[in-house]
Formats: C-alpha cells, structure tokens, sequence
C-alpha cells in the first residue's frame, strides 16, 4: 500500500486511491471512488459513491463529497464546505437518478463553509471566498464571495487578487505571471 490510511478511516470496495495519498481520521471512502496521487483526506470527510478526485486535492475537515462531483488536480475544498447534488431533495421522495454533475477545474479553492449548489462549474483557478453560496457557473480565475455568491474580481493561480489597467493587464505579485482580461470578460495566463 502506498497511500496512508488511519485506523479509522473506512475504505470501501472498489475504490481507487492514489499514491502518496493520506486518509485521517473518521473518513469514509465509498464504493467507485477514485483518488488521484498526492491528495489529503482531512478528518470526518466522506467521499460518496463514484466521486472523482485528481492528483493533489486538499479536503479540509467535515467535508461531504456526493456523487456527481469531480475535482480537477490541486483543487483545495476548506473545512466545513458543501456540496449538494439534487435541487430539490425530500426525505420521502428518491432523487438518485436525478443527481447533477458538479465540475471543480484545476486549481480552484472553496473556502470554509461555501455551498456549491449542484449542476455547476467552477473554472479554474476560481476562488470562492469562505461562506459564500454558488448558484451559477464561475469563470476561471473569478473571485466569488457572499449570498448569493457574486464576483467581485479576479484572482492568479496563486491565489492573489489581480488588478488590471487600461489595456488590461495584471501582473501577480507573487509569481510574476501576467495575465490579461479579454473584451469578452474572461481572464488568461499570457505568461
């Protein structure tokens, strides 16, 4: 086995877990799932049936991942984060075959306690700030935050807030990648 799994996490049948990977504590990974290399299963987190996870995702504590969802490689999802996977669940009413696919793109970040409704994407690089509820599709790189969740700017693959000037430039502070904001209100890396 090269992957870590603590003595209390459950593991399913037929899952597949990848290397480097690290299951803590009370975690329960049901059946079809499929973890990528390098991922980090927090405490408490369950991860439903058919699940998809890519190479290094971060799921902070008390996370429940349903099925419909997949993650992209180096997704973050912070602790406490939803999702959901029916529109309109009730408690006597089977909605299985109604499940809607939730997208998260390569490098996205979900805040502590966001709620993602089902049926969405969220683009990569996309930062959902801590508490917001997303409703609608997220563009790459798009910073969200409030409720209902709203874009408020754009942020860099490194997670810092980008600031544009006339001919629609940003550097990152950080990373010195630039990137440029289109006529048609998308972002990109041009570098």
């Amino acid at each position: 086995m090269k992957y870590f799994v603590h003595e209390t996490a459950v593991i399913d049948d037929g899952c597949q877990i990848g290397n480097g990977s690290k299951i803590w504590h009370f975690s329960h990974i049901m059946p079809n799932s499929k973890l990528g290399e390098n991922c980090n299963i927090g405490q408490n987190v369950v991860l439903s049936p058919n699940v998809v996870l890519g190479n290094n995702v971060k799921v902070q504590n008390n996370v429940s991942i349903y099925t419909g969802v997949t993650c992209e490689d180096d997704v973050f999802l912070g602790p406490s984060m939803v999702f959901t996977n029916v529109i309109n669940p009730r408690s006597a009413i089977v909605r299985k075959e109604e499940y809607l696919k939730t997208s998260v793109r390569k490098g996205a970040s979900i805040g502590a306690n966001a709620t993602i409704v089902c049926g969405n994407e969220i683009g990569e690089f996309a930062l959902i700030g801590a508490g917001a509820v997303v409703t609608k599709e997220i563009k790459p790189y798009a910073l969200v935050v409030g409720n209902p969740g709203k874009q408020i700017g754009w942020v860099g693959e490194y997670g810092h807030r980008l600031v544009f000037n006339k001919e629609g430039i940003a550097v990152c502070l950080e990373s010195k990648q630039t990137y440029q904001l289109d006529k048609n209100n998308f972002v990109f890396r041009i570098n």
